[in-house]
């Protein structure tokens, strides 16, 4: 009889930053007992996933294996981390633990899907334990970009591993749970076998700042300004909303929330009990009657999003809310890699608009994120056996891992799919499973490799041709027609591409024999192939071809 083993399988998250779900297991090969960390989203792009809503990790394995799992705990309220809880959670019906400012997030998730939100549960901190199965699992507090994060204390019969989650190393972090040095100390002192880390920010070579340095950077910033001030930043970094509003009272501004994700992070945060003495705010209604040397705004939208209100304003107005010239506006954030398009489009907007722009500053934002020398500082705390990179691309994860080699410490790259054995002090990968991603499409949950998405890249591309044809017995009656979707109407010949089309393909029907006009699949692919040559001599398109024939008896 095999051992039992402790594995590491990460379902997304690992190989890229987003859709974070990590399983770990113990028990005999293939009957181990699981749990799952976090159960995360990424976002789609029209280059590569047009149309679709939401991307999250294909939990199929897992779902086979749902008899297997004893739990699921959520380590914060990004959606990166929570965002697919409420869709996927009828395939794994496990209990759920968080925080609870996460786990107001997590119920909202289920309520949205139509799920009972009591089976997510609230766990308080480390020394408490949660037992499921063999694992025995504390939360423990970490400073992050949004409040109660946690990494995870994870014990099993083979030894201990720590999952840290996202976090930082900030000791005042202005809102939520302080790096605790001690703290992080005494949960390594019984040994570590595994630190499983976020890779994030292992390239940047400074130590992290903390967000307590960013409000008085606001304070000087804001005071100066002549009109209006428009900031921007992350709706989940409510200690960083808090400060701009704090430093826009200071400047002697109302304040101004605008975009409902912005106004329920903060309402979050209220019901929980995390954000106290929150200043005062004004309607966007009344937000028109004050003097714009005397208002501030906060919106949503510092990644460009079509829809948010930073993007809308620089399309004119917002809640009957506009900027003019000698305004600021400030992003008092990063652009996240991906999202830069669609920034640089609201910056060219408002620089259109002469409104000031401060943007990319580290004066005005610090990451959530460690820094190389805070993960060099984690390993040397925690001192595991083994780093196992996680959060991150696959630079992100080789750097990390050659960054934990070079202080003497094993250490994999362990990517999505990959399930790796922890139980020996050599991490290896035992076996492989499929790891892809589902799509939410409009209300449709769909595989990745559907080719629904697929089809649609290529409708985008080539364009669309509707060939309609009429038989009656052996002979065409009439002319084909001809419908044109994503194409030019005039082609290189000066001519009406339709005209051109039902021409070529008209004259195929005259020349065709009767065996062809018989046969619908010879008859198609020849209609097919000559739709799609005309239209490339045409335009330098080949496109979809829909075929349409109607047989009359």
């Amino acid at each position: 009889m095999s051992a039992d083993r402790l594995i590491y399988l990460p379902l997304g998250g690992a190989g890229e930053i987003g859709m974070n779900a990590y399983v770990y297991g113990y028990g005999k090969p293939g009957k181990e007992r699981l749990i799952l960390v976090d159960l995360g989203v990424t976002f789609p792009d029209m280059d590569t996933t047009p149309g679709v809503n939401l991307i999250m990790p294909d939990i199929t394995w897992l779902a086979d294996n749902a008899d297997r799992l004893e739990a699921i705990f959520i380590t914060h309220a990004h959606e990166d981390h929570v965002g697919a809880i409420g869709r996927l959670y009828p395939r794994l019906k496990a209990p759920i633990h968080a925080r609870p400012f996460t786990r107001y997030h997590a119920q909202r998730k289920m309520e949205e899907a139509g799920q009972v939100p009591e089976v997510v549960i609230a766990a308080d901190v480390y020394p408490q334990v949660i037992e499921a199965g063999p694992f025995k699992v504390s939360f423990l507090p970490i400073s992050h970009s949004i409040p109660e994060s946690a990494g995870l204390v994870i014990d099993t019969p083979a030894g201990r591993v720590v999952h840290t989650g996202d976090f930082k190393l900030d000791e005042t972090p202005v809102l939520g749970d302080p790096f605790d040095e001690a703290l992080w100390r005494e949960i390594a002192k019984p040994g570590v076998k595994a630190l499983v880390c976020d890779s994030t920010n292992v390239f940047s070579t400074h130590p992290g700042r903390s967000e307590a340095e960013v409000g008085p950077e606001l304070v000087t910033l804001i005071e100066a300004a002549p009109h209006m001030v428009v900031a921007t930043t992350f709706a989940s970094n409510v200690a960083r909303v808090k400060q701009l509003a704090e430093a826009g009272k200071a400047a002697g501004r109302s304040v101004c929330l605008l975009g409902r994700a912005m106004r329920r992070m903060i309402q979050a945060g209220i019901e929980t009990g995390v954000l106290q003495d929150f200043p005062a705010t004004v309607t966007p209604e009344d937000a028109r009657d004050i003097p714009r040397e005397s208002l501030m705004l906060i919106v949503t939208g510092s990644q460009g999003e079509r829809r948010a209100a930073s993007a809308q304003l620089a399309r004119g107005k917002y809640m009957g809310l506009s900027l003019a010239e000698g305004d600021m506006f400030l992003f008092s954030s990063k652009t996240i890699p991906g999202n830069e398009r669609g920034v640089i489009r609201i910056l060219n907007a408002y620089s259109e608009m002469g409104v000031d722009v401060v943007a990319e500053s580290d004066r005005y934002h610090v990451s959530g994120h460690a820094n190389g020398p805070d993960l060099q500082r984690v390993h040397e705390i925690v001192d595991p056996e083994i780093v196992i990179p996680m959060h991150g691309e696959h630079r992100h994860l080789r750097q990390h891992a050659m960054l934990a080699q070079e202080s003497g410490r094993k250490s994999l790259v362990v990517v999505n799919g990959a399930m790796c054995d922890l139980t020996s002090g050599t991490p290896h990968v035992v076996e492989h499973v499929e790891a892809e991603r589902i799509y939410l499409d409009g209300d449709i949950l769909i595989g990745a490799l559907d080719g629904v998405v697929r089809d649609r890249i290529r409708l985008a591309l080539n364009g669309h041709v509707i060939v309609n044809v009429i038989v009656e017995g052996n002979e065409p009656l009439g002319e084909p027609w001809v419908e044109l979707m994503g194409l030019p109407e005039i082609g290189k010949s000066k001519a009406a591409l339709v005209d051109v089309l039902e021409e070529d393909l008209g004259q195929f029907l005259m020349r065709a024999g009767k065996k062809t006009l018989r046969d619908d699949d010879k008859l198609g692919e020849e209609l097919k192939r000559i739709a799609r040559k005309t239209t490339n001599d045409e335009t330098g398109h080949k496109p979809e071809v829909t075929l349409v024939v109607s047989r009359l008896e």
